[in-house]
């Protein structure tokens, strides 16, 4: 997987690899240079266009200079815009784009930024190179005014070149669809990440140019999936640039991002050969009076994600119901009829299956948790989601009651009843060093979740989900992602793996959908197959 990087943890890198003599600060700036040039020519055109490089002070700036030369020698027309002089003696790239015959301004020498304002109302693509990384304080000065200048000039450019009003109004035409809506017509491009944001704590400076495209280096940076720098980011590249991955200040990064590639590795097989044996039963105790659909949407999901039989364990007055939209499902007869206690539990520890599922839709569930967990008879590989949860906030050392590695599912609010925190407070934290923290304190896999998912291993790894979906703020979406965990948990994977890849998988079906709003989460189940089918066909 990708690593996440901390700015601190990233500036050691690079002076790691420097000093390793793997790749020097030159050719590392070289290689970021031309992956960015090489990411802009593989979404927009280049040729003839005209490109404008804002070009910070260090390294940032010096990594947009070498992307706007490959695309000047891609047939762009490249101007450069200078915050502060550049010594072509001591500069070898700012000599390359001079040799080039490349037109080059500095701020100082451009008054009242007429140079800057003439150059914008003709850009077709703008690349932001100021500032990069290094941001930990408000933006001021002339650096602020520059930015002011630069986003009123890009948006008199855009208002320009975007369609004019019809005189005509069409009452009875559809709108167009999402599909063919055109990109901006000047495209902004982010070096590494927007100017003005801070790259570990996600906050966004007021002045900051919110990009279309951000090309970032090595790994992505925590900043870049946290709200409400996030937002600003656009499309997230991440450019290998040769720093080598086992060197020790690399490797002990612990944050990493889910990748598809990873999820592709992460699929179980799907032998040729096998039986509903070999994909494993997924075992699912859900569902009361109250609530019906919980206990069908997880064991469909379940069933979408390929387990092999799915179990659902359900009150008896919502068992013939919930059989009739879910056939191929088996109902273990449980005793209880309105909600699942005491001598539900005494069923289930008797019911064999290879994963279990506890919690979506439940309600009054204390008595039942109560009686499932201080049984010495020992669990299958176990996911608590929804009210399950909230019987373990109350439960007095409830982490030594769960089998090791056990997947807990909470939302924000979930989590906060977990911890002891209030909501409002939770919220201010950092989502990753909070599931960090707390899997490795409790012992189990926790799966926080919301824009931009976070999954902590009781070993201290920590995987981002890179997706933040709104389709996915609806009702019954937590109810899929166990279930899509608990399948997998039933075909084999090991817990941290399976929360991973479910949680992928989960977000991706969402990306499917060609809206933001009204996925249905029955129709996401049913996403799941083609998005295991993509990756295995990657």
């Amino acid at each position: 997987m990708l690593k996440v990087f901390t700015v601190s943890e990233m500036v050691a890198a690079e002076k790691a690899a420097d000093a390793s003599g793997a790749t020097t600060y030159a050719q590392m700036m070289e290689t970021a240079g031309k992956a960015v040039a090489e990411a802009i020519m593989d979404r927009y055109p280049v040729t003839g266009r005209s490109i404008l490089v804002l070009v910070g002070p260090g390294n940032n700036g010096g990594d947009g200079l070498v992307a706007g030369r490959y695309l000047a020698e891609a047939g762009a027309n490249v101007a450069f815009y200078l915050t502060k002089a550049r010594d072509p003696q001591q500069d070898e790239n700012f000599a390359k784009i001079l040799a080039l015959g490349l037109f080059a301004v500095e701020a100082s020498f451009d008054q009242r930024y007429r140079v800057l304002r003439t150059r914008l109302a003709i850009t077709d693509l703008l690349i932001d190179a100021l500032l990069g990384t290094g941001v930990a304080r408000p933006i001021g000065g002339e650096l602020a005014k520059l930015l002011q200048q630069a986003a009123t000039g890009l948006a008199a450019r855009r208002a320009d070149l975007a369609p004019q009003g019809a005189r005509l109004t069409a009452v009875t035409q559809s709108p167009p669809k999402k599909e063919h809506t055109p990109s901006p017509r000047v495209p902004l491009i982010a070096v590494d990440c927007p100017s003005g944001l801070n790259c570990d704590t996600g906050a966004l400076d007021p002045l900051a140019l919110p990009a279309d495209l951000t090309v970032t280096f090595a790994g992505p940076k925590r900043g870049h999936f946290i709200f409400p720098g996030a937002a600003a980011c656009g499309e997230l590249v991440v450019a290998d640039i040769a720093i080598p991955p086992d060197l020790e200040v690399v490797a002990g990064v612990s944050v990493q991002v889910m990748t598809g590639d990873d999820a592709r590795d992460l699929l179980p097989e799907r032998p040729l050969a096998g039986h509903k044996g070999t994909f494993g039963t997924a075992l699912i105790a859900a569902g009361s009076y109250r609530y019906w659909g919980a206990p069908a949407l997880a064991a469909k999901a379940a069933y979408r994600t390929g387990a092999g039989l799915v179990a659902l364990a359900v009150p008896e007055v919502i068992r013939a119901t919930i059989a009739g939209q879910l056939p191929e499902a088996t109902y273990p007869v449980v005793p209880d009829r309105h909600v699942l206690g005491r001598d539900s539990a005494a069923v289930l520890l008797q019911t064999q299956a290879s994963a279990l599922l506890i919690g979506p839709g439940m309600d009054n569930a204390a008595e039942f948790v109560a009686a499932l967990l201080p049984e010495k008879q020992p669990l299958p590989p176990l996911v608590v989601d929804a009210d399950g949860l909230n019987v373990l906030s109350q439960m007095s050392g409830w982490p030594e009651l769960l089998p090791p590695n056990t997947i807990l599912t909470p939302h924000p609010g979930e989590m906060a009843r977990l911890t002891a925190v209030p909501l409002a407070a939770l919220k201010e934290l950092d989502r990753v060093a909070l599931a960090q923290e707390k899997a490795q304190a409790w012992g189990h896999v926790v799966l926080l979740k919301g824009a931009y998912t976070v999954v902590g291993s009781p070993d201290g790894r920590v995987t981002i989900i890179p997706f933040a979906n709104p389709a996915l703020a609806v009702g019954g979406s937590g109810d899929v992602l166990s279930g899509v965990i608990v399948g997998l948990l039933a075909q084999g994977l090991e817990p941290y793996a399976a929360a991973c890849l479910g949680a992928y998988l989960h977000a991706v079906a969402a990306e499917l959908y060609p809206a933001q709003s009204g996925l249905l989460m029955s129709e996401l189940a049913d996403l799941l197959p083609d998005v295991m089918e993509r990756l295995r066909a990657a």
